[in-house]
């Protein structure tokens, strides 16, 4: 059986856990808090980020290479890369562009967002993780938090600067959809299409995810009104239909 290691609420592991469903492949997910994930990430054979693939064919340690793995083993009728060499070029390098363009600056916004807010912390950040972890949480919780705001750089300034390029990013995929056309790349769903709902998701939090997230009314009004706001945006329209008709 193939294992997923994960932080259950992460993005780029709800990237490659629908990358694994679409492609109809079985695994185990062993979900994990935050900072502890890094002692299973490198006992599964893998660095310090998750996800991490164990598989027979070895360790995919991000999910990049997941979604490639699952790819070429999904069938005809669950096809997510395209067939024809130069749009599968361009969809890889659209998911290159959102790993890095996107998904570090949705992560950091919703981790400045999360910053006072405990009780949303426990309702949704613990999904699967052993049961250790979960009753160990509302001790760790704020040193867990404080290591990780240390290492993703979330202060006032650095949340500004990615609340920005999160909208930039959305602009762009808008213009790019502006003509009409279906999809990202091609006309069927894609990893490149995959990749802008997974990603985008944090701003704004599809009832499809692979795990529970809040609703509006849970959340403080101005983050809720960011949310909204974002799904209301050509960008977000789609990747909520994505997440709807494809996850």
């Amino acid at each position: 059986m193939r294992r997923l290691i994960t932080i259950p609420i992460s993005h780029f592991c709800e990237k490659a856990r629908w990358a694994l469903g679409r492609a109809g492949l079985e695994y185990q997910e062993e979900a994990h808090v935050q900072v502890i994930h890094v002692i299973a990430a490198r006992r599964a054979g893998g660095g310090r980020t998750v996800p991490v693939l164990v598989s027979d064919d070895g360790v995919l340690p991000e999910s990049g290479s997941i979604v490639g793995y699952a790819a070429q083993r999904a069938p005809a009728d669950r096809a997510f890369e395209p067939d024809d060499p130069v749009e599968l070029a361009e969809a890889v390098r659209i998911e290159r562009w959102l790993d890095a363009d996107l998904g570090p600056h949705t992560r950091r916004w919703t981790y400045w967002e999360m910053r006072d807010e405990r009780e949303l912390a426990e309702a949704y950040n613990l999904t699967g993780v052993p049961d250790w972890e979960r009753a160990s949480f509302p001790v760790l919780y704020r040193p867990l938090f404080e290591a990780v705001k240390r290492v993703l750089d979330v202060t006032p300034e650095t949340t500004a600067d990615s609340k920005l390029r999160v909208r930039a990013v959305f602009d762009t995929v808008g213009e790019r959809l502006a003509d009409g056309r279906p999809f990202l790349v091609g006309e069927r769903f894609s990893r490149a299409d995959l990749s802008f709902a997974a990603l985008a998701a944090p701003v704004l939090m599809p009832d499809q995810y692979g795990i529970p997230l809040p609703k509006l009314h849970e959340l403080p009004a101005a983050w809720a009104e960011d949310i909204a706001d974002l799904r209301a945006h050509p960008a977000g329209a789609f990747a909520l239909r994505m997440f709807a008709d494809y996850r």
